[in-house]
């Protein structure tokens, strides 16, 4: 038999397949993608580094749909305002992925890149260099945490009995379906009022 035109295996398949067991289980073993992709473990072993390998493959079909565009936009602010907007709905669109995304080194090449531009954003605009990654680490906690919050159900709070937490239940309904937005907004300002008075401040 010839081989077939379409390879059994490529990076891209073997990405969709992890990314499919991540956002149905949370986590993912070599021998779950074999399986769904109808071939031995052995051989993802031609075209990955195990699992250390997927999982950068992982993060960067995630984060490449972070418009990293936006971090030539000036002033600075404007531009990590629009970059954190970005970065919360790619990551928002996979959160069970961020656990694990989040608790392994970053080594993927593309990822870095828009790091390093990241960087260069701050010290252009007078960052010292000791607070750039504070301040690009805050920035990538409130992200991820809101992130994982646009996944929570929208209500977190279940009221058996509205007389028991009056004030709860009536600030729940005053704040309808957009809590999660709200309270990102409310983050990121307070993020940048306090980058701004770092910088002032340098």
């Amino acid at each position: 038999m010839g081989r077939p035109r379409t390879p059994l295996l490529d990076r891209e398949r073997i990405t969709t397949a992890a990314l499919e067991l991540v956002d149905a289980q949370g986590d993912f073993s070599v021998p779950q993608v074999a399986r769904r992709l109808g071939v031995q473990t052995g051989s993802l072993y031609h075209h990955v580094d195990g699992r250390d390998g997927i999982v950068e493959l992982l993060r960067e079909r995630v984060a490449e749909r972070i418009d990293a565009g936006t971090l030539e936009l000036r002033p600075w602010d404007r531009a990590l305002a629009a970059w954190a907007r970005s970065y919360r709905a790619a990551f928002a669109a996979h959160p069970r992925a961020i656990p694990m995304l989040t608790t392994s080194p970053v080594r993927a090449p593309r990822v870095l890149a828009q790091y390093e531009r990241a960087v260069a954003l701050l010290l252009d605009a007078g960052f010292p260099l000791p607070d750039v990654m504070p301040v690009l680490t805050a920035l990538e906690n409130l992200v991820l945490g809101s992130a994982l919050d646009l996944a929570a159900p929208s209500t977190m709070w279940e009221i058996a009995d509205d007389t028991a937490t009056p004030w709860l239940a009536r600030a729940l309904h005053a704040v309808g379906g957009h809590r999660a937005d709200l309270a990102f907004d409310i983050a990121l300002d307070g993020f940048l009022a306090d980058a701004r008075r770092r910088l002032a401040q340098a």
